[in-house]
């Protein structure tokens, strides 16, 4: 991950914490307390950093994925808990039937206790009652404290296991029957909305969700506002482009248009732009998501595209009409609905990019630009046939 990104994000939009109060907000890397190594799975990232549990001494313990998207009130997590009695309770979203076997789905008592967790079952268990909906493992967990801490002790000691939450922690307490299993609904009961963006195909439908006409997650609910970092940019504005007779309007049609960003004669279509966005005269952009301080010259043309940010995209250049031209500079990650082209690094101009299919790999250089200008242009190698995050 990109760890200095994720500091901006956390020291800019998340300044709501009192520390004398004894609030507090960290990001802790590996400190090498319990070994020489790096974290090695998800439970082991908890346990070299147990001493922290051991100085505060919290009663429990919540611990979240962090490419997920959702809205919980974690208050309703903690009252289930206390009700229950368990060691563990586990947030579960309540799914059709058809299409849980893409998940870790739960099986589970007319109590709510967990007797069973599968991955990816070809038959997915149902909820008791209702044949047509299922649990699924959101990545929420909430711990007695004393309860996690023996149980990450035992799991170090565990020659085959991966140290992972989902693999091995959460696989033994539903044997000891020590899980319960907290049924993520709005307050009407109907499922609450819940994504995993962890590959590209998802976050691309997860952020294109956004732009319709009511989509399931309302980013203006005033109940529920999202924390981001706000530059003090200028708002979004369109413009005509400069054309002979000046007629050239600049427009957006069902989109998300960061602050900062100038449609400039220019068309924008069911797309999500960031900030400081820059789209010219005759440009056409159309079911992609725009990063910010993308800069599209006169007449280039993105379709179902997913652009990093600081990308100046060349005048004239077409990304996402033509699979055999785009195989040339970018991956094509969704075979099932055609191009969804992913460009990434500083700046793209035509050859700039290669996709090489035998090795399943996608170079990417910057063309001409380099931070050091005396040094030599930079090349980033994304191993692609992994879920590795490019976008």
């Amino acid at each position: 991950y990109k760890s200095f990104s994720l500091d901006q994000h956390l020291q800019r939009g998340w300044t709501i914490f009192s520390y004398e109060a004894g609030e507090f907000l960290y990001r802790i890397p590996p400190q090498h307390r319990v070994g020489q190594k790096w974290y090695e799975g998800t439970a082991d990232a908890v346990y070299q950093n147990i001493y922290l549990l051991e100085r505060r001494k919290p009663e429990w313990v919540l611990i979240l994925s962090g490419d997920h998207v959702y809205r919980m009130d974690y208050e309703r997590l903690l009252g289930f808990h206390a009700d229950h009695g368990g060691c563990l309770s586990l947030g579960a979203c309540v799914v059709p039937k058809a299409g849980a076997d893409q998940f870790g789905v739960l099986a589970v008592d007319a109590k709510g206790k967990v007797v069973d967790f599968v991955e990816k079952p070809a038959d997915p268990p149902t909820i008791p009652g209702d044949p047509d909906h299922c649990l699924v493992n959101m990545g929420v967990y909430l711990f007695d404290t004393a309860d996690l801490v023996r149980e990450l002790c035992s799991d170090v000691r565990r020659s085959e296991s991966h140290h992972d939450f989902g693999k091995d922690i959460i696989p033994s307490l539903v044997a000891e029957g020590q899980v319960y299993a907290h049924q993520f609904r709005d307050a009407d009961g109907t499922p609450a909305y819940w994504r995993d963006i962890g590959t590209i195909d998802s976050y691309y439908e997860a952020t294109m969700d956004l732009v319709s006409r009511k989509p399931m997650l309302d980013l203006y609910d005033p109940d529920w506002v999202f924390r981001a970092w706000q530059p003090p940019a200028p708002p979004c504005k369109s413009v005509h482009g400069y054309t002979e007779d000046g007629t050239l309007p600049g427009t957006v049609i069902d989109s998300i248009v960061g602050a900062g960003s100038i449609i400039s004669g220019g068309h924008v279509e069911r797309s999500v732009l960031g900030r400081g966005v820059r789209v010219n005269s005759h440009c056409r952009i159309s079911d992609s998501i725009i990063m910010d301080n993308v800069r599209l010259d006169r007449r280039a043309e993105l379709n179902r595209c997913i652009i990093d940010k600081n990308v100046v995209v060349p005048e004239g250049m077409r990304i996402g009409f033509d699979r055999e031209q785009d195989g040339c500079f970018v991956f094509c990650a969704d075979p099932r609905t055609g191009a969804l082209a992913v460009v990434a690094d500083d700046f793209v101009k035509p050859n700039g990019l290669c996709f090489n299919a035998d090795e399943s790999r996608l170079y990417i250089a910057d063309s001409g630009v380099s931070h050091d200008p005396d040094g030599p242009h930079h090349i980033r190698v994304f191993d692609v046939s992994q879920d590795n995050g490019l976008a």
